[in-house]
């Protein structure tokens, strides 16, 4: 009789992480919050506390790593991503193209909307080492998205037109280089950037991802000048040396791993956010959890926006 091979696997049942590689480390989830999605983890040097976002939910949660409490706020709109302030408090880029300041539940207007992103909202964004903040949004309905830069003294502008999906976004050590990243071409890509001016130039690509690996989502870039990309429904984290290797991946026990950052006193603890809060059963039994790992790999801090207001 023929060997019919192993049963297949029930439709719903979520894909097997991928090999490990690099590294032998196993992630723990710390906040088990199941967010729909889960993104933009940020480790506030002020107060040692890690903030990230449920997008659509409108949630803003932040970790305390010392209790290992974890707190919820109430937003009441989408917010993609945000930056931290000089002074502390939270920039929030959210739907309409509105931004606010947010600082322990209070609200103040930046920007109430964009004309031409009120079916939209922004997605994931960074500071520049000048304060500036490069802000990427979705992609509406009538045309494909875009990458806006918030200088300091308010003005917004168009730096890139025709995006996918804007996405993760990191600088190199240096500080002459801006990865970037179009999750809808399945590309990671590289611009020269002039801090002086903040004009980025001369795209290339960095990394491409397979479709059947899942989709190139958050970036961060360490100390050695490696980047770290989550990628949605591939269950990993993965890192790539400085010419785009893939030299390690990190297999997670959710579907969609979304974004993540270093953090702690060294840089060294990785705080990674996921999604599918709302479908664990597909996504699994921890989708939409904080997770936190340490490798031994250092981080860089993150840089802080100085938009006046």
């Amino acid at each position: 009789m023929t060997n019919p091979g192993p049963a297949p696997k029930p439709a719903d049942a979520p894909p097997r992480p991928p090999p490990a590689l690099g590294f032998n480390v196993e992630p723990e989830a710390v906040a088990d919050i199941p967010c729909r999605t889960g993104e933009n983890p940020f480790w506030h040097p002020l107060e040692k506390r890690l903030y990230w976002v449920d997008i659509p939910n409108g949630l803003l949660f932040r970790y305390a790593p010392m209790s290992r409490r974890s707190e919820r706020f109430e937003i009441g709109t989408p917010v993609g991503g945000f930056t931290i302030q000089e002074d502390g408090q939270l920039l929030l880029f959210m739907a309409k193209g509105a931004v606010c300041l947010w600082h322990e539940g209070r609200m103040r207007t930046v920007i109430e909307a964009l004309p031409d992103e009120q079916e939209n909202r922004f997605n994931d964004v960074i500071a520049d080492p000048e304060g500036r903040v490069f802000c990427g949004t979705m992609s509406p309905p009538h045309r494909l998205g875009r990458l806006y830069r918030l200088d300091p003294d308010g003005t917004i502008s168009v730096v890139l037109d025709g995006v996918g999906t804007s996405n993760g976004l990191g600088f190199s050590p240096d500080l002459k280089t801006l990865y970037y990243t179009d999750t809808r071409t399945q590309e990671i890509h590289i611009f020269n950037y002039d801090r002086t001016s903040g004009a980025i130039t001369n795209r290339r690509v960095f990394a491409t991802i397979p479709e059947p690996d899942g989709k190139p989502d958050g970036l961060t870039v360490d100390a050695d000048g490696c980047v770290w990309s989550a990628r949605w429904d591939g269950n990993c984290l993965v890192r790539y040396n400085p010419t785009g290797k893939l030299v390690a991946c990190i297999p997670f026990p959710v579907r969609k791993v979304s974004s993540l950052t270093f953090g702690g006193d060294n840089l060294t603890d990785i705080y990674v956010t996921t999604a599918g809060g709302h479908i664990r059963d597909t996504d699994g039994p921890q989708a939409g959890a904080l997770f936190h790992l340490n490798v031994g790999v250092r981080g860089r801090p993150e840089f802080l926006s100085r938009i006046r207001v």
